[in-house]
């Protein structure tokens, strides 16, 4: 699974979701989609957008989850 800390990259910048969908040019419907991990993709330009404003790498946004085998 594919965790996405955007919250906590926010709150590390102090940065609203209203003042980020602005500074990336996404709706703010879009941004809290991603936010809320309801995605199913991202593309290129709007993680590098992402990550211009918010001055921070993809792996501090995105972060890979192993899954859990049953044993």
């Amino acid at each position: 699974m594919i965790r996405i800390n955007l919250d906590v990259m926010m709150a590390k910048r102090k940065m609203s979701l209203t003042e980020l969908a602005e500074k990336v040019g996404i709706t703010m419907a879009n941004l809290s989609v991603l936010k809320t991990e309801k995605a199913r993709a991202i593309r290129f330009s709007t993680l590098e957008s992402i990550c211009k404003v918010l001055d921070c790498q993809p792996g501090d946004i995105l972060e890979f989850i192993p899954d859990k085998k049953p044993k």
